[in-house]
């Protein structure tokens, strides 16, 4: 698989006036192009912190992230433009219907009004939004607010999208719609990054997985190969050992 992401032994390092709080502990490893990739941790493993520095949202302390054997810190404005974000908190604005956000989200990437029509087309109907398009945000429930914002995130078309916890707190029918929506985002070759804490999830959708743990790296692999190394039939018990072995040492 051709190399799209390398990440160089990213730091990252918070600090306040009483200690030093170490997120990221040097990370290092590959993305592939056209991959689903994991991103699997307990709550202030240091996920969200990595994929926000990959989302040139965060600063990072230390390291460098390649694409295309330039950093991404150096080409701000062109990674952007190949990037689509996911977050996992809804930072919707109300004030607007689906139709006027996506159109807003088109200028913003600076396409053309008819790029924007036929986009905004197509992605409604992907996401089964057509009937809402005219609701502002504020009417529609929680699980529709949730295909707007993937929706929304790859308006412009970008080559790496990053999910961050895109399924939380959803029932389990719309899980396995917005399921449906990644691996279709996949077929058409684009590179995910996703953050969940849904074991079965990880193990459904993502081609490798990364466990990260106190801010190191603990496994990278295929699902498959790494339960096989292990000797676990399903990554929760993995997972499970994994953190066990970090906590223990």
């Amino acid at each position: 698989m051709n190399t799209l992401l390398k990440i160089q032994n990213i730091s990252k390092i918070y600090s306040s006036e009483k200690k030093l709080v170490e997120a990221l502990k040097g990370v290092t490893f590959n993305i592939y192009e056209k991959e689903i990739f994991g991103l699997l941790g307990v709550n202030g493993a240091g996920k969200t912190t990595l994929s926000s520095i990959i989302a040139t949202l965060l600063k990072k302390t230390a390291g460098d992230i390649l694409y295309k054997e330039k950093s991404i810190f150096h080409q701000l404005i062109s990674f952007r433009k190949i990037l689509g974000f996911c977050p996992q908190m809804q930072n919707l604005d109300m004030d607007f219907n689906i139709d006027e956000s996506l159109y807003l989200v088109g200028r913003y990437y600076s396409m053309t009004k008819k790029e924007i029509e036929l986009r905004r087309e197509f992605l409604l109907d992907q996401f089964d939004l057509k009937r809402y398009r005219k609701f502002n945000l504020h009417s529609l429930s929680g699980g529709y607010r949730q295909r707007f914002l993937i929706a929304r995130s790859v308006m412009h078309d970008p080559k790496i999208i990053i999910m961050d916890e895109p399924t939380v707190g959803l029932d389990p029918k719309l899980r396995r719609h917005l399921w449906k929506f990644i691996l279709d985002l996949k077929a058409e070759g684009k590179t995910i990054i996703l953050t969940t804490h849904y074991l079965d999830e990880a193990d459904i959708l993502s081609d490798r997985i990364c466990v990260i743990d106190q801010g190191s790296i603990k496994a990278i692999d295929k699902p498959s190969v790494l339960k096989q190394k292990w000797n676990h039939e399903n990554l929760e018990d993995l997972f499970l050992e994994l953190i066990k072995e970090k906590n223990n040492e």
